[in-house]
Parts: C-alpha cells; structure tokens; sequence
C-alpha cells in the first residue's frame, strides 16, 4: 500500500505542504507532484465533481505519489470509506460539531479495532486485491496506518468541544476554517477572533499529540503558522491561475506597447 507523505511529515514533526485544488485539471496533479507538494487539498464541499471524475484524479494521484486529503461533501458512512477505496490518502471533514462527531466519522473509515469499516480489498487502495488479498497480507494494519481524518474546526461549538475533539483516537489532524470560524465567532459577543481561535486550536492539538493546519495566504502567514506550531499548511492552489493570466497579460501589454 502507498504510504502517506504528510503522516510520514507530521511524524517527523515537519511541515507538510499542501495546495487545493477544486475543480477536475488532470494536469495540476502532476504540476503539484512535480513541485514538491506532499498533498492536495480535493474540496467537493464547495465544489461538483462526477464521481469518475474523482476516481481519475485519485488515480493519478496514486501514480505521481501525492496524497489526495479530500474534503467530503456528505458523512455518508459508505461513501466515505469508498473515497479511501479509490485511492484518497486523507479526508478533510468540515463543519464537524464535537467529540461524537469526530468519533462517527473513524468509526466509519478505519477498520476494526479502531473502527467499524467495511472490508472489500478490491479496489485502488489495495492494489485491486493484489495486496489484501495475498496470504499474509497487512492490508487492514497498513490501511489503518497510512491514510489519515483530519477535521475541520470552524464553529463556536467545536472550538469550545477542541480539546474533546482532539484526543478522539483516530483523528490525526485539526484544520482550522478561518472564515466560517471568523464568521460565526463575529456573531457571538465575546467569543474572541480568529487569532485567539488558532492559538486554542494549537494548544490543544499538542496536548494530545496530534497535527494542526490552516491555510496560509501569504509566506509571512507560513512562517506565523509554523512557529505556533502548524504541520499542515495550505498554500497555492488551482485558483491562483488567475494571477498567472494576469501576469501574462501584463506582458502582452508592454510587449504591445499597449
């Protein structure tokens, strides 16, 4: 089974690199691999893929060695176990509430004793039975190793619930989602900002030894993030084509003299 370059980063208490990418360019695969990146972000919450769709570019991230932290659109039990069937390397799970939320969720994607997933061993993950199928395969031990849950925390609610949540066995991550957090912690007063948020989020993840994350939009935000602590930051991703574009046309314009 491929093993995870961001588990193999956040155990080695480095920083994992990660871009998003929320629409289907086989492409930008390749481009994320080829540029170092230890995963992509996969965001179907926000945005529609088919579900082929999905399939190839978790396919291709298999073949270039890049996990795939997909971000769910449902908490469907069996739908989320098939995303790791397909190759996904992670879940990005938003909005979860508390503790037993958390818990649902490895209950559904890890295989016993840690959870309760379902087992098939034929599809990507497992080299399309090759690999579970063969006597003494470690299939089941290898899968509940190599793929990871990270949860997003971007509530009032999770934030008071985040130490709860973060010592639920099984969730490897806290993503924090400043602007739903920002958004919602705006509506209650004296609930604090966003800065006070991520350093709760910080403390909490390295009481219970697990890895925390958020998007950065600048270097200087990396370089803020990592010296509180951050393993997984997001930065980069399909969107900033539109600079790209920019920049070119930029260059049309002084080589047109226009």
């Amino acid at each position: 089974m491929r093993k995870s370059k961001l588990l193999e980063k956040i155990r080695a208490g480095r920083c994992a690199r990660i871009c998003g990418l929320g629409h289907y360019l086989p492409f930008f695969v390749r481009y994320a691999a080829h540029h170092g990146y230890d995963a992509i972000w996969l965001d179907l919450e926000h945005r529609a893929m088919e579900q082929r769709e999905v399939q190839s570019l978790l396919a291709l991230c298999q073949a270039f060695d890049i996990d795939c932290m997909l971000r769910s659109p449902t908490l469907e039990r069996t739908r989320l176990y098939r995303y790791f069937e397909d190759g996904a390397t992670g879940l990005m799970m938003p909005l979860v509430a508390d503790a037993a939320q958390a818990r649902s969720i490895v209950e559904a994607v890890k295989f016993p004793p840690l959870g309760n997933r379902g087992m098939d061993g034929a599809g990507l993950d497992a080299d399309f039975g090759f690999d579970a199928w063969r006597e003494g395969s470690s299939y089941v031990e290898d899968a509940n190793r190599e793929t990871f849950v990270v949860v997003q925390i971007e509530t009032a609610q999770a934030l008071a619930e985040v130490e709860a949540i973060a010592a639920v066995e099984g969730v490897d991550g806290l993503f924090v989602g400043p602007a739903d957090l920002g958004l919602r912690l705006g509506l209650e007063e004296g609930a604090g900002d966003v800065s006070d948020a991520i350093a709760r989020v910080a403390a909490a993840a390295e009481k219970h030894g697990v890895a925390w994350g958020i998007p950065a939009a600048t270097p200087e935000l990396i370089a803020q993030y990592r010296g509180q602590g951050a393993q997984m930051l997001a930065f980069g991703g399909d969107f900033a084509l539109s600079q790209v574009l920019a920049d070119c046309s930029a260059d049309f314009a002084r080589a047109l003299g226009e």
